[in-house]
């Protein structure tokens, strides 16, 4: 199955700005339910919301060869860092979480491997 429009570099730029609105947003914009806390629901948000951008970055981007696609993981895992200190700096209500980074990280790795899987597959995609 060859999907042109997840080759769009639109696509990318929305996600970006999507994930950086909901990043973003001031703490009490944001729900403050015990279940949540309990799932670690946003833990599960940041792995989704990198494995999506690092997928699409490495769909959108022709780097040559997949192995040529840790450049992507490398700058998931700086914007996620940058993420963090921001919303630990300037967010109001907002604060630093090193296993928010992890899970950037997790979902950076996992995006990475599903872009591979469906690379090997279709090369190109």
């Amino acid at each position: 199955m060859r999907a042109s429009w997840l080759k769009s570099k639109v696509l990318v730029i929305g996600w970006f700005v999507i994930m950086n609105v909901l990043f973003f947003l001031p703490g009490t914009a944001l729900p403050e339910r015990p279940w949540f806390i309990d799932i670690q629901i946003d833990k599960w948000v940041h792995i989704g919301l990198f494995a999506v951008l690092v997928f699409l970055l490495c769909s959108a981007f022709d780097l040559g060869l997949p192995k040529k696609s840790w450049i992507v993981l490398v700058a998931a895992l700086s914007y996620g860092l940058l993420v963090e200190v921001l919303q630990g700096t300037w967010i109001p209500n907002r604060s630093f979480d090193g296993y928010d980074i992890l899970a950037d990280a997790a979902g950076s790795v996992a995006g990475l491997y599903i872009w591979l899987g469906v690379y090997k597959k279709n090369k190109p995609l």
